[in-house]
């Protein structure tokens, strides 16, 4: 459609430049800027027009224009309103998604924009009212709908107003009461509370008091008698009767209608498909509460004119208060108008014509303004980050049939006919943070892979549910996962009981990988900190000119790089070799100057691709509010998302394309809370965005107050809020009373953490153990098995151990009240902290290049250090105090060096109180016993114990 210069009004030009909010009033049938300082009000006599622009990862600007018609503006007001909409979708190209909203029925997506909720105000400028000003505070009743977005519609202050299904705010000039019928939601209740706090703000100065009132309360509180008296004392409330507006539109079957000279009229078709749309007309799908005008890419300006003037003259008649126009471009359809059909193309050939746009772009150039906004920017080129602390302890099981085994070698090493169980415990915010997965090779058969998701689920119900859980496929490995495992290698084969019995009844050849067979690997990965090694078939088809690979058979080692490789590439191949073939010199092969044997062990020549490897990108995420009964899954999109829209009640999907996170909230019950990754499974089978969703992505499952960095991420995150406990309503109570995020009680990290290694604020990667960190307080050497800190004397040595194995680590704990004697004793271990960061430790996977290699490492055996070398001082210091601090686990006294006192004398009441001590923390000088006896458990049980439960418990006991 082209687009003639008279068709753009000057109030257009250079709109959808950037991404945001612009809105137009109609005044005199021509649109006419708001200032944004009045964003969000809007008057009942007047008709908008509002632009949202989204800047999308590939670079596009996605634009959705919304007309908006208050209660009181004209017909002609809403004709130029739905006029001037079509205009500007053409002058921005003919894409937008263009959407009817009506006063009180307004849509979701719309509502989003405006958060808590928009609240019209009586007048208009072209309807001739005065917009009202007032000088006295007006009494005024709002009744409030709505569990993720707040339809706020004023009602007459009445008792007749009142009922058991909606909740109320009554605005009265020194209090806001918000009255909470009995049939409504935790949800809906919490929602309605973000109304009553922008009400305070805008009408209040955020100064006047908050109450709640719940019906059937009665009169047991003051308060309650106070609301009620405004309506002259308590009576039943009558039931709620159907008004025109709650009235809804019958189901009905689509109907699909075509507009030709301005009237609509029934296509006649068995089912709906795309086949029955035609470029050059437009239509109207009548659905009931939708109602959808369809443009063809060939219809004039006048044409898509006329059919949105059907749409309306269709849902006119009294019996569709409730229906909303929807207007969409053909190419450009949204998810819901495509769902409605039987069959739809994922592609359609649609000639999309950049004539439009390049005439507005030039008028607009012209008039000496910016016009880069109206074209594709190019999508920004960003390296993923891993988004997690790479510093933290590491443990793998492979599942042997409903067993989970240590691995008996390098626990980095995988079998693709295998599955495993991983848990990674890294340093958070306030505490320690787990992530515990399972990796399911593509060879392995479905009982292991049902016994990997079960054993693993009960690892995190152990847990309590304080840890992340990832469901993770061979090929669709996370960066979090190869930042984890740094280096990580997939091998043929396998070795479960179940893949053995598998291959051997179904007569498959063994084909699991051995040291002396023959064996080619894909190498990838971006650096030290994440690369990988695949074992592909041995022919020459599994070659690509943008990788390098190494190929071995026995002794023979070759490494191949492909022409389309770099220095760094051939780096991760050097760094492989050291771990797949160690000690035998490769022969070095480059594209194009191939040795015959290099072939032969290929069994030839033959065609190979170039192109790398396409992952799946990361792209805008889409948050939904799921709800799942009787296997059925039904998901709602929460637009313009929040971290507020996540209600610890409910379960939460957030579609990534590349991830999945499902996000449970605290007060999800157990039985729900399990079955979150078949909720997460179910998702990914319908497809919800017809986004053509990998069955195989990363599913995470994530638990409030547990959250992950690398889903945080997404949201400017605030997390004190999910630290609060209590339901959504009682948790936005508690911040509207007191006018803000309550201060939670929690240690702060003495360390930043960096992420990727990234940080100003932590030394250089090379100079500190990717494994270790070191506490002033007290050094505690942490092991994955009581085994494990035998290594400990001799970590410091890389000769002495498998080099694929973490050395211990050095847990960090977070700051307790300091005494003289606890001074003293983390003096001496800040001294010995010193001499060790004068030489560091190697890292985990610290790989010594191969001109420099040493002899090979015998992990069985533990090289007995000099009597006076420096490893033998070093280690048995560690090893000493590992031993001293061991043995005092659990006993917080003699962890910090505090003096013992009685009961009777630390007591709040006690008539010979001590003194020089830390009042906050009186538990922590009781003995061992004595704690024990009053408190019911040890201390390492109390301090496992919420905050507020401790302070309860030492309340009780008139400790606190």
């Amino acid at each position: 459609m082209a687009v003639s210069m008279r068709d753009l009004d000057p109030a257009f030009q250079g709109a959808g430049q950037k991404a945001g909010i612009e809105i137009w009033r109609i005044e005199n049938f021509r649109p006419v800027p708001v200032p944004k300082s009045s964003y969000g009000k809007f008057f009942t006599g007047d008709s908008y027009v509002i632009l949202k622009t989204t800047a999308l990862k590939s670079g596009a600007l996605r634009h959705d224009i919304h007309y908006w018609l208050g209660k009181d503006t004209s017909q002609d007001e809403a004709g130029a309103a739905a006029v001037k909409t079509v205009e500007l979708d053409a002058a921005l190209g003919g894409r937008a998604v263009q959407y009817r909203e009506v006063q009180g029925h307004e849509t979701e997506k719309f509502l989003s924009y405006f958060k808590p909720c928009i609240i019209p105000q009586e007048g208009g400028v072209a309807s001739g009212f005065k917009h009202v000003q007032e000088e006295e505070h007006k009494i005024r009743m709002f009744v409030c709908r709505g569990k993720h977005v707040v339809h706020v519609k004023e009602v007459p202050f009445a008792r007749s107003s009142l009922n058991h299904d909606d909740i109320f705010i009554l605005d009265t000039k020194s209090k806001i009461f918000q009255f909470n019928g009995s049939n409504s939601s935790i949800q809906e209740r919490a929602k309605a509370l973000e109304v009553v706090q922008y009400i305070k703000d805008t009408y209040h100065d955020g100064k006047c008091e908050v109450a709640a009132i719940e019906d059937g309360k009665l009169m047991a509180d003051a308060e309650t008698g106070e609301f009620w008296g405004f309506f002259g004392g308590f009576a039943p409330l009558p039931r709620k009767t159907a008004s025109d507006e709650d009235r809804t539109v019958q189901s009905h079957t689509a109907k699909l209608l075509s507009v030709e000279k301005g009237q609509a009229k029934p296509v006649d078709a068995d089912s709906l498909t795309r086949e029955l749309l035609d470029t050059n007309k437009c239509y109207i799908l009548d659905c009931g509460l939708e109602v959808f005008v369809w443009m063809g890419r060939n219809t004039s300006l006048d044409e898509r004119k006329t059919a949105s003037g059907a749409a309306e003259e269709l849902i006119r008649g009294s019996d569709r208060p409730k229906s909303q126009i929807i207007r969409v471009i053909e190419g450009f359809e949204t998810v819901v108008f495509k769902s409605k059909f039987e069959s739809w193309p994922q592609t359609t050939n649609v000639a999309v014509t950049e004539d439009g746009r390049s005439k507005v772009a030039a008028l607009l150039r012209r008039q000496g303004l910016n016009v880069k906004g109206l074209a594709k920017a190019a999508p920004a080129k960003e390296e993923p980050q891993p988004y997690i602390d790479c510093t933290g302890n590491l443990q793998v099981w492979r599942v042997n049939g409903q067993e989970k085994v240590l691995p008996a070698s390098d626990q980095s090493k995988f079998y693709s006919g295998d599955c495993y169980i991983f848990q990674y415990s890294y340093p958070g915010e306030d505490k320690e943070e787990y992530l515990i997965g399972t990796w399911i090779g593509k060879q392995s058969v479905e009982d292991d892979r049902v016994s990997a998701v079960s054993l693993a689920t009960k690892m995190v119900e152990s847990m309590k549910f304080q840890a992340t859980q990832a469901c993770i496929h061979e090929g669709s490995e996370p960066i979090q996962f190869f930042s984890i495992f740094q280096s990580f290698i997939v091998f043929k084969g396998g070795l479960s009981d179940g893949y053995k019995n598998y291959i051997a009844e179904k007569e498959i050849p063994e084909g699991t990988y051995t040291e002396d067979g023959l064996a080619l690997f894909r190498v990838q990965g971006s650096g030290p900190d994440n690369m990988q090694a695949i074992q592909v078939e041995a022919v020459a088809s599994s070659l690509n000119s943008s990788y390098c690979y190494i190929l071995h058979s026995g002794s023979t080692v070759f490494t191949w790089a492909g022409n389309l490789t770099s220095p760094d590439d051939h780096e991760l191949v050097e760094r492989q070799l050291d771990i797949i073939k160690p000690n035998l010199q490769s022969k070095p092969q480059k594209e194009g100057s191939e040795s015959e044997q290099f072939w032969e062990l290929l069994g030839g020549k033959s065609e190979y691709p170039s192109q790398k490897i396409a992952w799946e990108p990361e792209g805008d995420p889409h948050l939904f509010s799921c709800t799942f009964s009787k296997g059925n899954l039904k998901v709602t999109e929460i637009y313009n998302f929040s971290q507020d829209d996540l209600m610890t009640e409910d379960i939460f999907i957030l579609d990534c394309h590349s991830d999945i996170f499902v996000w449970v909230g605290q007060q999800v019950d157990t039985k729900n809370k399990l079955q979150a990754l078949t909720i997460g499974q179910k998702f990914l089978e319908h497809d919800f965005l017809l986004e053509k969703l990998s069955r195989e992505p990363p599913i995470y499952i994530v638990m409030e107050g547990s959250e992950p960095p690398f889903f945080t991420r997404f949201f400017s995150w605030d997390s004190a809020k999910s630290s609060m406990h209590g339901n959504s309503f009682q948790r936005k109570l508690t911040i509207v009373k007191t006018g803000g995020t309550p201060t939670v009680d929690k240690p702060k990290r003495r360390t930043p953490v960096s992420y990727g290694g990234r940080s100003s604020s932590v030394p250089d990667r090379s100079q500190r153990s990717r494994s270790m960190s070191f506490s002033p307080e007290r050094v505690r050497v942490r092991g994955r098995s009581p085994a494990f800190n035998a290594l400990a004397a001799a970590f410091e040595n890389p000769n002495a151990r498998n080099l694929s194995t973490p050395p211990p680590v050095v847990k960090k704990l977070y700051p307790k009240s300091v005494t003289p004697d606890s001074a003293k004793k983390s003096a001496a271990i800040a001294a010995l902290t010193a001499s060790f960061e004068k030489q560091p430790p190697p890292a985990r996977e610290t790989i010594i290049p191969r001109s420099v290699k040493v002899s090979p490492p015998t992990p069985k055996t533990t090289p007995t250090p000099e009597p006076n070398s420096k490893e033998n001082s070093m280690s048995s210091k560690l090893e000493s105090l590992t031993i001293q601090e061991d043995a005092k686990e659990g006993e917080a006294e003699d962890e910090e060096g505090l003096p013992i006192y009685p009961y009777e004398r630390l007591k709040i009441t006690s008539t010979d109180p001590v003194s020089e001590i830390d009042v906050t923390k009186r538990e922590t000088y009781l003995s061992s016993e004595e704690f024990k006896e009053k408190f019911g458990m040890k201390k390492d049980a109390f301090y496992k114990l919420p905050k507020w439960k401790q302070n309860k418990l030492k309340m009780a006991l008139q400790l606190f």
